[in-house]
Order: structure tokens, then C-alpha cells, then sequence
């Protein structure tokens, strides 16, 4: 089989137009090069060079063969560097997933915007998925990057969450809604509202926390006639079908027909991200643009978006 060395010997020295000047620009001794040649004549079973007293020429099996030969070398060239760019982080794709309750919008999303900015070798595939969703499909390797809300009920060996930051929650209302000129509300006051989203028993998110928070003021949360754990809990509201517990960033997407009301309970949801341990550069990399600092391991807690809350204890 012919070898790249072999290959590329070849092509330098017909670029070189002679053994000698080939052979000094490829630091090896003249008497290796001819060998290697020689060994490729045989091999393709016919000579590539007429050896004259001057200079080689290449023969018409020569000239065919260095026709395929320049575009065999560049391409492998090409290879050779997307391989160092794509091993050291800086060309590829990255598929990220995120759930319905973390709107890319605010710091999260100007730094999404940065870190493309920064590295234009590399693309972002973003969908949204729920939780569940996304850890199953980190866990596969479908998935790259997860944005979710904290708890999950469903642990995989091979997917750390790292949190990211906290961020309070506030009561959703429609503006005709009693409790929407409220300056603030406590979750007592909540007992007999009706809430547009209820826990699934195999689904942890923001509907699990919610629900548990309600518990703990000494009350489950009563269903609305339509509910929802999609982004869709937002035209419910704005529907009048029930009310519903929100991260503040929320408000970034809804319509003014929608009240947030402060609760007066210090009641806060956090947001972590989702990966395979040990993450390759590339996506360290975005790990690290996104927590505004350096991190590797599940040990370590990234700083808070500014806006967004207070770093987890």
C-alpha cells in the first residue's frame, strides 16, 4: 500500500524538480528518498520518473499519478487540522437542549451569543426538551449540553448537573386576576387558587418544586381544568385558567397581560446544567463561557449569572 510519507515525498520532489533539492528540504538523506521511490515504483509496478543525467522527469504514469496526488495531500492537510481544532475545542458542533422554564434570554443568552462570537469554527444545534428528556439523551450521547431546572428525579451515572444559579420565584396571574395589583402574596394565600401546572409522580422541574413548596404552607396545589408544564402555562394564565409559580425570567417572555407578583416567602429555583462527565474541550468550553468562570468536575459551583440570584450555598 503507498504510504503518506511516500506520497509526500513524491510530490516534493516534483515540486522540487530534482532528488537533491528534495531531499534537503525534507532534511532526510538523498539515498532514503530514492529508496522510498523506488519502493512506490514497484509497488504501483511502473516508474514515475525518467532518471536522466540533468534532472528526473516524470513519465505520463508520473504526471497522472502527482495530478491525484496534490489533492490526496491537501485533503489529508485539511484533516490533519480540523482534527487539532475540533481535539482542542475550536471547530465542531455542540447540541444543547433546554427546558421550557429556561428561556434563553437575559445573561444566559448574551453569553451564548459571546461564546459564538468568539468561536466561529463552532455551531450550536439548540432545542428544547424536558428534563427527563435531556438526561436521557446526554446519558445516549444525543445530547451535548442540558439547561434545566433543578430537582430532577431521574439520576444516570454517566450526567453530572452543575448548578448555575438561583433565581426567585413569583406568583403568575392574569392583570384581572384579585391578586394581581397585590404588592406581594404569601403562599397561604394561594390555597384555594387554581394552578395551571401539577407535579407528574416520574418528573421532578419546576411544577415538583412548586408543588413542595405549597406542601410545606400546609396545602397540595388544586389542578385548573387546563394544565400544562410547557411554556403554554403562560397563555393559560393569560386565559384565566389558573395561576401558576414562575422564576422571575419568565417575565422576559410573556405578555403584558400577565402579572408577576412577588411572593413573601424567600422561595428560589435553581437552574444547573447538564453533561457527560469528564466533557470534551469544546464543550468545557461553552460550560465555562456560560458559569463565567473555569470548572471541570461536579465538585465545583459556578458563579451566578449577574441578575439572575445568589450562588447555592
Amino acid at each position: 500500500m503507498t504510504s503518506i510519507r511516500q506520497l509526500r515525498y513524491f510530490v516534493e520532489i516534483a515540486d522540487c524538480g530534482g532528488f537533491t533539492a528534495a531531499a534537503e528540504r525534507l532534511y532526510i538523506a538523498q539515498s532514503a528518498l530514492s529508496r522510498q521511490i523506488r519502493d512506490l515504483e514497484q509497488h504501483l509496478g511502473t516508474a514515475l520518473f525518467e532518471r536522466t543525467a540533468r534532472q528526473p522527469r516524470l513519465t505520463p504514469a508520473g504526471l497522472a499519478f502527482l495530478e491525484r496526488a496534490r489533492p490526496l495531500l491537501a485533503d489529508l492537510h485539511k484533516a490533519e487540522q480540523l482534527a487539532q481544532q475540533v481535539g482542542q475545542g475550536l471547530r465542531g458542533s455542540l447540541r444543547i437542549s433546554h427546558s421550557s422554564t429556561v428561556p434563553l434570554t437575559g445573561t444566559l443568552l448574551q453569553r451564548l451569543g459571546r461564546y459564538v462570537r468568539d468561536n466561529l469554527g463552532i455551531s450550536l444545534d439548540i432545542a428544547q426538551q424536558s428534563s427527563e428528556a435531556q438526561l436521557s439523551d446526554i446519558a445516549e450521547g444525543r445530547l451535548d449540553l442540558g439547561l434545566l431546572r433543578l430537582p430532577v428525579l431521574r439520576q444516570h451515572q454517566d450526567v453530572q448537573l452543575l448548578p448555575l444559579f438561583n433565581e426567585p420565584l413569583l406568583l403568575a396571574v392574569a392583570d384581572s386576576h384579585p391578586l394581581a395589583r397585590a404588592d406581594a402574596v404569601s403562599l397561604e394565600d394561594l390555597r384555594d387558587e387554581r394552578f395551571v401546572s401539577i407535579p407528574h409522580r416520574q418528573r421532578g422541574g419546576l411544577s415538583y418544586l412548586a408543588a413542595g413548596l405549597c406542601m410545606e404552607a400546609g396545602f397540595f396545589p388544586q389542578a385548573a381544568q387546563v394544565v400544562s408544564r410547557k411554556t403554554t402555562q403562560l397563555q393559560l394564565i393569560q386565559a384565566g385558567f389558573g395561576v401558576a409559580l414562575l422564576p422571575a425570567c419568565m417575565a422576559d417572555i410573556a405578555a403584558p397581560s400577565v402579572r408577576f407578583v412577588a411572593l413573601r416567602e424567600p422561595c428560589h429555583s435553581t437552574v444547573a446544567l447538564a453533561c457527560r462527565r469528564q466533557p470534551e474541550p469544546m464543550l468545557q468550553q461553552l460550560l465555562q463561557a456560560l458559569a463565567g468562570k473555569a470548572f471541570s468536575t461536579s465538585d465545583d459551583c459556578p458563579e451566578p449569572l449577574e441578575g439572575h440570584g445568589t450562588q447555592l450555598p
